[in-house]
């Protein structure tokens, strides 16, 4: 949640700053990054949207409740990214390409410019904060590719592509200043666009997986296992299954009981794992457990 106030935050006085300073300056570059931002802070408002309906209770309707909301709103934030931000950049970085306009008061642009890699670099830091919490000193290119919180990885991805972003587009309104040449802000206004597009599919990738139905990390996975193997109660694990519900996650479980003669003990005994379970990793919100004398089926 903090990563995505932080990221609000920037994006906010961001736009805004870009927005005048696009239409004062006439840079196609700065227009591009100005859409970009705008289209940050509605994104960030879907992913606000997203963790508020993911905490709603189950219903009849909805039995194992609304966790995949988050997945939801990240994949429509990663489309917004797509078309809003990037295929517009690249729209309109072609038009002046074909029609090039001279940046008027160069310097006002690079000034906004160097004030929002401050801020995006400051709402970067926020987000990697939160992942550092979370996943300690794995590398960021793992925590995108296995990570469960579809919201940190859009952050991550949005934040990443709106900092490089601002240096592309601050080296190519620099160059149209310094040769007079407006095609560099084009340029400049295209390659923003080809760069947003590329996050953009590649979050899309990664949160469709999400949506699809991923497991919960394999090392949670492994440490569940590692936990039943241990009880008592279970002669032997046949099979334990896990899916990543927003951020819970839902575990069946199918074993051998070493218990085979009481069913009164033995529904106790169960009773008791599955207490055990959801107490030692409280992430877990459903448990099916499946007392079975046969691994197959």
């Amino acid at each position: 949640m903090s990563a995505i106030i932080y990221a609000l935050t920037a994006n906010g006085g961001i736009a805004i700053s870009k927005g005048a300073a696009a239409m004062y300056t006439g840079s196609s570059a700065m227009m591009a990054e100005a859409v970009h931002s705008s289209a940050d802070c509605a994104n960030q408002l879907l992913l606000l949207l997203g963790l508020k309906q993911a905490k709603k209770e189950p219903t009849a309707q909805h039995p194992l409740g609304f966790g995949k909301a988050t997945y939801f709103w990240s994949f429509v934030v990663a489309l917004m990214l797509f078309s809003l931000g990037g295929a517009f950049s690249i729209y309109e970085g072609v038009h002046k390409l074909s029609r090039p306009e001279p940046v008027e008061n160069p310097l006002v642009a690079i000034a906004v410019l160097t004030i929002g890699i401050v801020l995006e670099a400051w709402s970067l830091k926020g987000c990697i904060a939160e992942i550092r919490e979370k996943a300690g000193p794995m590398p960021l290119w793992r925590y995108f590719k296995e990570s469960r919180e579809a919201e940190l990885v859009v952050i991550m991805g949005e934040d990443i592509a709106a900092l490089l972003g601002l240096f592309v587009a601050l080296v190519a309104i620099s160059l149209a200043a310094l040769t007079g040449n407006p095609l560099f802000d084009a340029a400049g206004s295209i390659a923003v666009g080809v760069l947003l597009v590329v996050v953009a599919i590649g979050v899309g990738f990664q949160v469709q997986s999400l949506l699809i139905g991923e497991s919960a990390a394999p090392e949670t996975v492994a440490a569940m296992r590692a936990w039943l193997t241990g009880r008592d109660e279970i002669a032997e694990l046949y099979d334990l299954m896990s899916l990543q519900m927003g951020s819970y996650i839902f575990v069946a479980v199918k074993a051998r009981m070493s218990e085979a003669q009481d069913a009164g003990r033995l529904v106790d005994d169960v009773n008791r794992v599955q207490d055990g379970l959801k107490a030692a990793f409280p992430e877990i919100r459903w448990v099916f457990f499946e007392p079975d004398d046969k691994g197959e089926g």
